[in-house]
């Protein structure tokens, strides 16, 4: 589900947004993005650092102990950035959740020139 963005939304780099509950869904192409730039097998990238589904109709990223995603950096960095998945890609714009705005740092600000 997806609420239209009503205000402005530039992201911090806080992290949050990786540290939310459920799922960061990972689609075949996102497999093999990420398999290569951590230059690993496929097998051995979803071996490693993937998990059913919680409705069991694909992957997702595994979280770290702190429920973070396990691609996020202590320095709310993000691993893969230039092939993180879709879904990260798409957020706020085409992917979101109701209630998001509350728990996003970014939501409201302008971006500065």
């Amino acid at each position: 589900m997806t609420t239209p963005l009503t205000r402005p939304h530039t992201c911090q780099r806080c992290g949050a947004c990786c540290r939310w509950d459920g799922n960061v869904c990972l689609t075949d192409a996102d497999i093999t993005a990420i398999a290569a730039h951590l230059r690993l097998a496929e097998e051995a990238f979803i071996d490693t650092y993937c998990r059913l589904q919680s409705n069991r109709r694909g992957l997702s990223l595994t979280e770290a102990p702190d429920g973070a995603c396990i691609m996020l950096n202590a320095d709310n960095t993000c691993r893969i950035q230039p092939v993180k998945p879709q879904q990260c890609r798409d957020f706020p714009q085409k992917w979101n959740f109701p209630g998001w705005e509350a728990r996003c740092p970014g939501y409201g600000k302008e971006e500065r020139a």
